[in-house]
């Protein structure tokens, strides 16, 4: 069972998002908040599999729960609720950790799949919401940084295809190896680059030249270690 903690200020909101996933039948909401103070509360309370967090809370709002919860457990999952995909706070919280984001209006089923995939860890993010994830972690320094040599090569060609916004299925269809086979590489390049999530890896794999403006693979840079599989 995949225990989900709400927050969101609406009580209709909370109310028709637990009805949703547990329809399901294979989830359980085990604790609503109506303000980030609570979400930080419940989430070390519940330890939950999957937080979902609306950004726009009265008293502490999603972001900066977001960033609280996850300074406490960096495994937490979390995943945004907005009404806006555009929101300015979205890619923030994006950089401080969460897994991605669900808008409002986003079908039923969309809602009960992204904390299926939040659950085990996936992205939640369209290659064209990723971009601009990427487009604006990378401001502030355009400058190609060299490969760290910890990286094998198997691990190069992971975070690469993680660039390019592919799932794990995805991944492990194009290098033709298990999902679980590339859960584990994802793992090791986490733990090697101290990342928190995908989303993270991905603005890694730009910064290090794997991955072109339009997400396309790129011969990688010197510097990394070109070792085994």
């Amino acid at each position: 069972m995949i225990r989900v903690v709400v927050a969101d200020d609406q009580a209709l909101v909370r109310a028709g998002v637990r009805m949703m996933l547990e329809a399901a039948g294979d989830m359980e909401v085990c604790g609503e908040a109506a303000d980030g103070a609570e979400a930080v509360r419940l989430a070390g309370r519940h330890r939950p599999d999957v937080l979902l967090m609306d950004l726009r809370m009265p008293r502490v709002d999603g972001l900066e729960a977001t960033r609280r919860i996850l300074a406490l457990d960096p495994a937490a999952r979390i995943v945004v609720l907005t009404t806006f995909s555009e929101d300015a706070n979205l890619y923030a919280a994006l950089r401080a950790g969460a897994l991605g984001f669900l808008v409002k209006d986003d079908p039923p089923d969309r809602m009960v799949e992204a904390v299926r995939r939040a659950a085990v860890g996936e992205p939640l993010l369209a290659p064209s919401v990723l971009r601009r994830v990427v487009e604006r972690a990378l401001t502030a320094e355009r400058a190609v940084v060299p490969l760290p040599g910890s990286l094998t090569e198997r691990e190069v060609q992971v975070l690469t295809l993680v660039g390019m916004g592919l799932s794990n299925a995805e991944i492990g269809d194009r290098l033709h190896v298990g999902v679980t086979t590339v859960k584990s590489h994802v793992a090791g390049i986490m733990d090697k680059l101290a990342l928190r999530n995908r989303t993270q890896a991905a603005v890694v794999a730009h910064r290090f030249g794997l991955v072109d403006a339009e997400f396309n693979a790129l011969d990688p840079p010197r510097g990394g270690r070109r070792g085994g599989m």
